[in-house]
């Protein structure tokens, strides 16, 4: 374990075997951390954060700029570790899963050196003060991104913080705290410890030493730990799962809609919480659509393009999905549930026409390269459709101009959305509506996740 500027030993014996979803070896070994170990992180925390706190923030600024450094001097090696653990295809995980996080570390670099941490309001002062220490708690999708997306803001907002990563991909995690230790963090400002999420996960969670956590993960955890962290009148950030739509509307380039909407889901083999897993076309252009679909699905070769899925239970669970499509009564357009290659966690890419709003693949978070395509009438009832779900995390609209797609945008409950196409924008907030979570990640609006409010009359 990483902890109070120092590798240790873990305090139990147990370990948790990081596995190759691609050939499906036994690759590394890591602690299984203890309740003892989780302990021992926070104490440390706790002790560092009068210190870190006080530390002024051109001084906090400037370790992130010193991580963020370290980060980019190891992009190689985090992407073959990423490659490595998560599956994820060299290319990818270069530009994606090493390239990304070190844009969004020097992002919150400059935030900790620009952000007005303090306000005049008529006769008051407002202080923004750290919320104090935090438990991350991040999942195995985005290994890196998701740790960087949480502790760059927080120790920007100068709160300390003990990191709990998924122990599918615990490789990655512990490449940060090198860097972090490169970076010369003061010892205690940043830990690691490496377990499960129902040992080391919930004891952080529930720690009374915890000010705030923040959780991504899905949706059945998020409430367990919303529950927890409400119980103890804890500050909570949630970033949970998504069903999100990507609306084609008439006269929108359907070529490129459909093209790039096949393209974001297959991305990370669809183990994208955002991902537009159900694209919506007006009934005049639907047999367009599911024959553009099914020509750019078949680019996305497994073991090429597309790398295997994180682990054989997330497997199964995918190809569940699959089945019940079918059994629900839609239509494969291509893939299918039968195993691509004869080793390796791999799942077919997949479409689907003829799928109607009420089914499983309609409503449920799949997490893998299934492609829903869903018909609609007017721009109400793709609306309604849109909207039909109890997430709201994402999604994107094409239209003939952005000002209808705009206007489609801001009647949909979701918390972002692209329009035509528009870049992914690490400086604007990420987080969704609904059961997708609470809080928001990324930029300012990140940053004011870590922070509590004081306020001083003259």
């Amino acid at each position: 374990m990483y902890i109070d500027g120092a590798w240790r030993p873990a305090a139990g014996t147990g370990a948790i075997a990081v596995v190759d979803p691609a050939d499906e070896r036994v690759i590394a070994q890591v602690p299984a951390g203890t309740a003892e170990d989780v302990d021992a992180a926070v104490r440390a925390a706790r002790a560092a954060l009068p210190g870190w706190a006080a530390t002024p923030p051109a001084e906090r600024a400037a370790h992130l700029t010193a991580l963020r450094d370290a980060l980019a001097a190891r992009q190689d090696e985090i992407a073959a570790t990423v490659t490595a653990e998560l599956g994820a295809p060299p290319p990818v995980a270069h530009a994606v899963h090493a390239g990304m996080p070190v844009v969004v570390a020097g992002s919150f670099a400059e935030l900790a050196a620009t952000y007005p941490f303090e306000e005049r309001t008529g006769n008051s002062t407002v202080l923004l003060e750290p919320v104090g220490v935090v438990g991350a708690i991040t999942p195995w999708n985005y290994p890196l991104h998701q740790v960087v997306a949480k502790v760059s803001p927080a120790l920007a907002a100068g709160c300390t913080v003990v990191l709990k990563p998924a122990e599918d991909t615990p490789l990655t995690a512990r490449l940060f705290a090198e860097a972090a230790h490169e970076a010369e963090l003061p010892a205690g400002v940043f830990n690691l410890v490496t377990g499960t999420g129902p040992v080391a996960g919930q004891t952080l969670a529930e720690h009374g030493g915890v000010d705030m956590v923040s959780f991504t993960g899905s949706t059945a955890v998020g409430r367990r730990i919303g529950a927890l962290a409400g119980a103890a009148v804890k500050r909570v950030a949630l970033e949970l799962g998504g069903k999100s739509a990507n609306v084609i509307l008439p006269g929108a380039d359907l070529a490129r809609a459909v093209g790039v909407g096949v393209a974001n889901v297959m991305a990370n083999s669809g183990q994208t919480c955002s991902a537009w897993t159900r694209m919506l076309v007006h009934r005049d252009s639907y047999d367009e659509a599911v024959a553009l679909a099914a020509e750019a699905v078949a680019k996305y070769v497994p073991g090429e393009r597309v790398g295997p899925l994180v682990n054989a239970g997330q497997r199964e669970r995918v190809r569940g999905y699959i089945e019940r499509g079918i059994a629900e009564g839609a239509r494969l357009v291509a893939g299918g549930p039968d195993a691509p290659l004869p080793a390796g966690y791999y799942v077919r890419p997949t479409v689907f026409a003829d799928v109607t709003p009420e089914m499983a693949i309609a409503q449920e978070e799949i997490f893998g390269p299934v492609v829903s395509i869903l018909r609609y009438e007017d721009e109400e009832d793709a609306l309604r459709i849109a909207n039909g779900t109890v997430y709201g995390l994402a999604g994107a609209v094409w239209a003939a101009d952005d000002e209808t797609a705009v206007a489609f945008a801001r009647r949909m409950d979701t918390g972002q959305v692209d329009i035509n196409g528009g870049r992914f924008n690490p400086l604007a907030p990420f987080g969704g509506y609904k059961q997708s979570g609470v809080g928001r990640e990324l930029g300012a609006h990140g940053l004011a996740e870590y922070l509590q409010t004081k306020s001083l009359q003259f």
